[in-house]
């Protein structure tokens, strides 16, 4: 019997057709990269999008992996001998990892068993009569099984030697471990208790002291939160195979749980009356409890970790492209300014290609408090240097720098200057990193961070590669993930988002190049190298001196990178190289020039792109190459705006519940937003408190770095914690948990930059949602924390 193609089951999982899946893994084995197939070989995939592809590209390695281990089992059996047409037809039928580690079972080697020694002892015709024949006493049958010379020595260890044997047939039976573990699945909880003396150091896990939930409704944040709490020797998990404490209780004083039932159904075990019935029956209970419900139970345990994972990595990833994709403020000389108290505020002056022109520091805040000094050197920079944006970070001294900021653009107005504070999430991770070194030796690592926050304003994306992912400041539980899978997920968001929005290869970064669909690390050093030598790229078929560049590598690369104000002017679109034909003929057809042609919407009404397929090229990419000569190299990140935070809040405590402000979205877990509303300490907005709709998922409602107006619903100055929320009309509680100051709440929204600005976003809870999830409009920030388990 053979395999099931992996294209066929990929293909029916996605609801496309196999030969679809059989063009696109042809194209991946040949080393296409997904951006390259998503954009430039629909005819072929018969349009498949990234999305698809990136959940083709995961299964078929999946599958594979499959494959080769079915192969390595029918061979490990076969070895064995004891390879059947039925036991062949089991494996190959296999559809997940799990179903085919349970057929391999009996017939993996394993460590000598209590069930092995017993048949060595000859005990298994023992095992068999009192199974197929229960009318039998098994005290009388065992006795003609005693013999010292093979090491039973009485009727006792015959029959515990027969019962080991069934214990082992009945935990190995494929068919039957598959049943109860989904019925586990369905029906059993994760219980949580705190460990004895834990409660006051472990007080951020109060919510899992006394805990229990099944097993289908966990959600993937609280898996990990329990997990973390476990790890940290705060709490002891465990596994109930019941839904409810009344069914456990029951469980233990009315006899055979529904799980025994069914083992001994599978295998005929009834109580008649019969001699060895009781004998039987006592078997599949202790075979339940001492061998199947732990085996299954440290299944349970990896099968909710796996999901809390591509819940926790899918939410990461998700949040890593939104900061990737942020709105670039563009190419204009930017100030970034990393604040500091006692260390100063470190200055950098980047131009509009970010390259470094100036460094500094001052000393406006305490103990120095520099101010006038400061505003001065600022202004003779931004002159001097023709600065349009100040970028500040957001970290310590933050809201007093842009308090600086601010008098410096009131004070000198002839300079037009505009201000936005940006995360320094990885600033110092990048400020630290041998990439740095080399980028910047002469700097100290002090002033490299201001460089990174003005080129991230710049354009985040191209600063923000040469980061770690996992430093960017989003996500959630990150560093409780698996590497492999994380890393994984992580470089296939950077792709994506590098390869939609295009690289100039005349001022990318290595570390930006890298990310080019075809680019290696080395490539890309050699991109730079050869651009440094010979100076600019002229044209994208330049590209092909660089050495070790190749065919592949150009075909995979060419259309993400562009070359701005170069000898083609198509090498600045995203058309391809192999498609400049096709434009040409568009060309001759419109009959005009270039400059008449690219950006100029009008020239090709009236024109077909079905007029201009051929056997290279299909209806697709045509129907591409019209938009891309419509708006030729269009960014598809939405337009810069920059918060307005509200005067006079500026630390915790100048907030009170019932303020209206503007805030800045940070990040979005799965359990609601963090919100930064000018006060060092990000609010949180629970998922139940951003819309009046029931919100399943908050990437639905808000993003990273959208701009929002939120009501303080609580402080609690004491844990440093904000809630929030996004319905404006929400109630405040009946007694904030935290010290509030003692001001009125402020009067009226603030103002915006941007018109129409998202912050007005309606909806509510949905009947029935569990208790847990629902947080109410008066719960403090504390109650959606302990939810996530992050309180502390």
């Amino acid at each position: 019997m053979q395999l099931q193609t992996v294209e066929s089951r990929i293909a029916e999982e996605l609801g496309v057709g196999t030969g679809q899946v059989i063009a696109a893994v042809a194209l991946l084995d040949d080393g296409s990269t997904v951006p390259f197939i998503a954009r430039y070989r629909k005819e072929v995939t018969g349009g498949l999008d990234d999305a698809q592809l990136r959940t083709l590209e995961e299964r078929l390695r999946y599958l594979r992996e499959l494959d080769e281990r079915k192969q390595a089992i029918l061979e490990s059996i076969e070895s064995q001998g004891k390879l059947t047409d039925d036991l062949r037809a089991q494996i190959v039928g296999a559809d997940t990892k799990a179903r085919l580690e349970d057929i391999y079972l009996p017939y993996k080697p394993k460590r000598r068993t209590k069930a092995m020694i017993a048949r060595e002892a000859g005990l298994e015709p023992l095992a068999d009569a009192l199974l197929g024949d229960p009318t039998l006493d098994p005290q009388q049958t065992a006795a003609g099984y005693v013999d010292a010379d093979r090491g039973v020595a009485d009727i006792t260890a015959a029959l515990d030697g027969a019962r080991a044997i069934l214990i082992e047939r009945f935990a190995e039976d494929a068919d039957l471990i598959g049943e109860l573990r989904e019925r586990l699945w369905k029906t059993g909880r994760l219980v949580s208790k705190v460990r004895e003396g834990k409660e006051t150091d472990g007080a951020k896990f109060s919510d899992y002291f006394d805990f229990a939930e099944s097993f289908s409704s966990l959600p993937s944040h609280r898996i990990l939160a329990l997990n973390r709490g476990e790890k940290e020797d705060v709490l002891t998990l465990s596994i109930s195979p019941t839904a409810t404490d009344e069914e456990a209780a029951a469980a233990s004083t009315l006899g055979p749980t529904g799980y025994e039932q069914l083992i001994a159904r599978r295998f005929g075990v009834e109580n008649l009356g019969r001699a060895a019935d009781r004998w039987l029956q006592g078997v599949v209970g202790w075979a339940w409890r001492t061998k199947i419900l732990i085996t299954l139970g440290v299944d349970i345990r990896i099968r909710l970790r796996q999901l809390a994972e591509e819940k926790a990595i899918s939410v990461f990833a998700t949040g890593v492209k939104d900061v990737l994709m942020a709105a670039p403020a563009g190419t204009r000389p930017t100030l970034g300014l990393d604040p500091g108290f006692r260390t100063g505020v470190k200055v950098a002056v980047v131009d509009a290609t970010g390259k470094v022109v100036d460094t500094g520091v001052i000393y406006p805040h305490v103990p120095k408090n520099q101010w006038d000094a400061s505003l001065a050197r600022l202004a003779e920079l931004c002159a001097a240097h023709r600065v349009e944006l100040i970028a500040i970070g957001n970290g310590t001294a933050s809201r007093e720098t842009e308090k600086l900021a601010a008098e410096l653009i009131i004070k000198h107005p002839e300079l037009e200057l505009t201000k936005a504070v940006v995360s320094e999430a990885g600033a110092s991770v990048y400020s630290a990193s041998a990439y740095a070194s080399d980028e910047l030796p002469e700097l100290d690592v002090s002033l490299r961070g201001a460089v990174s926050i003005a080129r991230r304003l710049q354009d985040p994306l191209a600063e923000l590669v040469k980061i770690d992912p996992k430093s960017i400041g989003v996500g959630q539980y990150q560093h409780d993930l698996s590497e492999v899978g994380l890393s994984r997920s992580l470089d296939a968001v950077v792709e994506d988002c590098v390869n939609a929005v295009g690289v100039d290869v005349n001022t990318a970064s290595a570390p930006l190049l890298t990310r080019v669909s075809g680019i290696t690390a080395s490539l890309a050093a050699g991109i730079v190298r050869h651009r440094d030598q010979c100076g600019p790229f002229r044209s994208r078929t330049a590209l092909q001196q660089v050495p070790r560049l190749g065919p592949k590598a150009y075909e995979q690369a060419a259309g993400f990178l562009r070359i701005i104000d170069g000898d083609e002017p198509l090498d600045a679109s995203a058309v391809h190289p192999e498609s400049y034909p096709v434009v040409r003929r568009i060309q001759a057809a419109a009959g005009v020039d270039h400059d008449s042609l690219i950006g100029k919407p009008g020239v090709l009404t009236g024109l077909k792109p079905k007029d201009f397929t051929d056997d290279q090229v299909g209806l697709p990419t045509v129907t591409d190459i019209f938009a891309e000569l419509e708006k030729p190299g269009r960014d598809p990140r939405p337009a810069f705006v920059t918060a307005s935070f509200a005067d006079g809040v500026e630390k915790l405590t100048d907030l009170v519940p019932g303020m209206i402000l503007e805030g800045q979205v940070t990040n979005v877990a799965a359990f609601g937003a963090f919100i930064d509303v000018g006060v060092h300490q990000d609010g949180l907005a629970h998922v139940s408190a951003l819309s009046k709709s029931f919100v399943s998922d908050p990437r639905d409602v808000v993003k990273p770095g959208d701009l929002v107006k939120v009501k303080v619903l609580d402080v609690d100055t004491l844990r440093q914690r904000i809630s929030l929320t996004l319905r404006l009309d929400d109630e405040l509680p009946a007694a904030p948990s935290g010290a509030a100051s003692d001001k009125q709440p402020a009067g009226g929204p603030n103002k915006s930059k941007r018109a129409g600005n998202g912050g007005d976003r309606r909806g509510g809870k949905k009947p029935g949602r569990p208790a847990r999830d629902r947080m109410p409009a008066n719960s403090a920030m504390a109650d959606a924390l302990r939810k996530a388990g992050l309180t502390g």
